[in-house]
């Protein structure tokens, strides 16, 4: 049964691209379009700006490029991203959007995890990540790494896109409705507030060394960012492990990779999004990227025990972190139908089952 509003399933993914309201300068990659979002590719050509903006209501992204460029770099063949620089980039994809179509966009899981920090937005625009339905122009993507240096090249994917049409959160009373039937988090007294539902910090450790996290080096080598389980794990982080007090203090400026207490659930007609930053939980961010597609943690798609990867930082002054202390909250959406494929192993998904893990660019061993 298909729903009047909701997020669109990859099906509805694919008529996009069919009636000409998706439009890409090559063919899709076969595993571009996700069960409830489409990856989006780089274009060929990243322009190094003097720092971040805003394109504003009056003016085209274009037209702020012409005053901020520094230089222009090619991206066919490959070239390096510098950590604390600022680049555009163009993307393949562009829109056409019906008046009742908006998206929203977020990093990539991968990009997340390598602090990545990355924006999508289109002309005129007055928020980043943000196309207002009805939008007809390009695609633009903010770069900016801040820990690791990076290689990317045309084609390469580091944020997604969803679409929606209408209304599609849930409310408070809803999301209480769906884990009574759906177990969301592995929690039995879930904290609901403000339509989202509270993940905690696992800060106890897993393995015999009590391993919690890691915390990423300064000074590394640059990443490729299309290279699967090539990196050494040591040479890019230091892994932190538990030291019988369950916390972890935060350094202003460091990013750390951590993983939620429960075990996160979307069911299939479901996608969920985690807040990026609450300040009434603490002065930190967490979580670059957003998306959790139907089929994350469910137990037919293979996915039974999987927790949430958090990219933490934090902001301005030391934070201390206790095991246990709500670190974020995830919102639900419907979606508009049921996907053709779930997030799991029968799509080869990366991270469903995970527990504790770093990006897929770094050897398991």
């Amino acid at each position: 049964m298909k729903r009047n509003s909701g997020i669109l399933a990859d099906r509805a993914i694919h008529e996009l691209f069919d009636t000409g309201r998706l439009i890409t300068e090559q063919a899709l990659d076969g595993d571009q379009i996700q069960p409830a979002s489409l990856d989006l590719r780089l274009g060929s050509k990243a322009l190094r700006v003097r720092a971040s903006f805003m394109p504003g209501p009056n003016s085209t992204v274009e037209d702020k490029l012409k005053r901020l460029t520094l230089h222009e770099i090619d991206l066919e063949n490959g070239a390096v991203l510098e950590t604390g620089c600022v680049y555009i980039v163009p993307l393949m994809e562009s829109l056409d959007l019906a008046a009742d179509l908006s998206a929203s966009t977020n990093p990539k899981s991968s990009t997340g995890r390598l602090d990545i920090f990355t924006r999508v937005m289109v002309d005129y625009a007055q928020e980043f990540d943000k196309i207002p339905a009805g939008y007809t122009g390009q695609l633009y993507l903010e770069i900016s790494p801040r820990t690791f240096p990076i290689i990317v090249r045309r084609g390469s994917r580091l944020s997604q896109i969803r679409f929606r049409i209408g209304h599609a959160l849930l409310t408070d009373t809803q999301l209480l409705d769906l884990h009574a039937s759906e177990t969301l988090v592995a929690s039995e007294t879930p904290n609901v507030s403000g339509g989202g539902i509270a993940l905690s910090i696992d800060l106890k450790g897993t393995g015999p060394d009590g391993l919690v996290g890691y915390r990423g080096k300064h000074h590394t080598a640059v990443i490729d960012v299309d290279r699967k389980g090539v990196h050494d794990v040591l040479d890019f982080w230091e892994p932190l492990y538990s030291r019988g007090r369950d916390e972890l203090i935060l350094d202003p400026d460091e990013f750390y990779i951590l993983v939620s207490r429960e075990a996160v659930h979307v069911p299939p007609l479901y996608a969920a999004e985690m807040t990026p930053y609450d300040p009434l939980v603490g002065e930190f961010r967490v979580h670059y990227a957003g998306f959790f597609d139907p089929g994350f943690g469910h137990a037919p798609a293979g996915g039974s025990g999987s927790r949430a990867v958090l990219e933490v930082r934090s902001h301005e002054v030391p934070y201390i972190l206790e095991h246990g202390q709500i670190i974020g909250r995830l919102v639900y959406e419907h979606m508009q139908e049921h996907p053709q494929g779930l997030y799991g192993t029968g799509l080869g998904s990366n991270y469903q089952a995970q527990g504790l893990k770093l990006s897929k660019h770094f050897r398991l061993s």
